[in-house]
């Protein structure tokens, strides 16, 4: 049987590690924008870590945080160390690297990746808690995975993630939300994080340029800060983006501030 026109170009595509796919529907992806606009709460904004890539802001609520889970170590750790001028043991994992790229009398380090299973050089977030602070329950997590961060959430109970006051997550590929596919797994993921918090803040990794469709911006890889909703006495909309404490990841590159689409209504 011949192949139609259509198939044969999907064929020829495949063949060389090309796929297509059907767009989702503007509506979806505006209704994902809508569940993640930033608010402003009673806790204003800090931040920890160096002045490019490696820093993040979250909220001025640390007091009564002991513990950090911080998954992707590679060459910065600067985060970490602010957290640990302020009491915070801070728990570190990466196969990648043989150790942090400093000491710290605060820092555990574990020479694994971060997965979904536990196999091999992966262990879970559930089980990384269980052997480091089985008795604690209020966290600050900060991971930066390499698009990994998907896995993770969608394997972590509810209970486990409830644990931690703060999230501060690098999400990778979200341009995947012009995918039908892509939108629904990061909308599923998104969805699950937002019953217990709300997001503060939402900075660009200008490691990358936007990718624009249908009047739609959408930096593929942003720094989310998520603060747990016990937390919050008082909110606003956040309307002023960049944050005066924001800075490029990369000094080199050109950088650019959230698209409006990310925190106006549509």
């Amino acid at each position: 049987m011949a192949l139609k026109p259509k198939e044969t170009i999907q064929h020829l595509l495949l063949r060389n590690h090309i796929r297509i796919s059907r767009t989702t529907d503007k509506g979806k992806v505006l209704d994902f924008l809508s569940s993640v606009k930033p608010l402003e709460t009673n806790h204003g904004l800090i931040r920890l870590g160096g002045d490019t890539d490696g820093g993040y802001l979250v909220p001025n609520d640390l007091e009564g945080i002991d513990v950090c889970f911080s998954p992707g170590v590679s060459r910065v750790a600067t985060f970490e160390e602010d957290l640990a001028k302020r009491g915070i043991h801070c728990f570190l994992a990466d196969y990648s690297v043989d150790s942090p790229p400093v000491e710290n009398d605060l820092f555990d380090f574990e020479k694994k990746y971060l997965g979904p299973f536990e196999s091999g050089n992966f262990m879970t977030l559930e089980s990384w808690i269980k052997n480091k602070a089985p008795t604690k329950s209020d966290f600050i997590l900060q991971m930066d995975i390499e698009g990994a961060e998907y896995g993770i959430f969608f394997d972590t109970s509810p209970e486990t993630l409830r644990k931690f006051r703060v999230l501060v997550v690098e999400f990778h590929r979200l341009d995947s939300l012009y995918d039908k596919m892509g939108c629904e797994l990061i909308s599923l993921v998104f969805a699950k994080i937002l019953k217990d918090f709300e997001v503060v803040h939402i900075h660009p990794n200008n490691c990358t340029e936007p990718v624009h469709f249908r009047g739609i911006a959408i930096p593929p890889v942003m720094e989310f800060t998520f603060l747990r909703k016990d937390r919050i006495n008082a909110s606003a909309p956040a309307t002023s983006f960049p944050h005066e404490l924001d800075r490029a990841n990369v000094p080199s590159n050109r950088d650019f501030a959230l698209p409006k689409c990310w925190y106006t209504q549509h």
